[in-house]
């Protein structure tokens, strides 16, 4: 199955270091989150979106591979890809975290890796890549500075749609 562009979504969203939360995924403020985000991606693969991709970082990436995962078995021709920035990306991540990344690697429909090694812009490649080849961008975003608010910036040049899922920061 050939899927293009204009039925690929992609996401950005923050690192538990700028969540309100941090890692504590059992504050409702998160599990409120994870709702909106399942829910943009519903909207998203209704919008005739079939094909997810996954920049694979902590915090709001596996959030939005894990709903899409979710939803993927419910879902006719839903498809979830990895955009990993450099193979060392897990490397000095938390026991658990290097283990949930890996199963979410593991039960992608594919993988796209950028770079082997890492270097100061391969995380901003990645997202560049994702934008790219995608006709919709979902963020989850407090407005905060960093890699996100860079990749919505580079997504209004592109022109591409926005679904904005805005993270009210404390």
């Amino acid at each position: 199955m050939v899927i293009k562009r204009e039925q690929t979504c992609c996401f950005t969203g923050h690192r538990p270091e700028k969540l309100p939360w941090g890692t504590d995924e059992t504050d409702p403020r998160c599990a409120a989150l994870k709702t909106r985000i399942l829910d943009a991606v519903e909207t998203a693969y209704d919008s005739g979106m079939r094909l997810f991709y996954c920049g694979m970082a902590r915090g709001c990436d596996f959030y939005f591979a894990e709903a899409v995962l979710a939803l993927r078995g419910e879902r006719s021709g839903m498809k979830l890809a990895a955009v990993v920035p450099c193979l060392s990306q897990a490397r000095y991540w938390p026991s658990a975290d290097q283990l949930r990344w890996r199963e979410i690697l593991d039960a992608c429909d594919g993988e796209t890796l950028i770079q082997e090694a890492y270097t100061a812009g391969c995380m901003m490649r990645r997202n560049r890549y994702m934008v790219d080849h995608s006709a919709l961008l979902i963020a989850a975003s407090s407005g905060q500075k960093g890699g996100t608010l860079r990749t919505l910036e580079y997504a209004l040049r592109k022109k591409i749609n926005i679904m904005d899922i805005f993270i009210q920061s404390d």
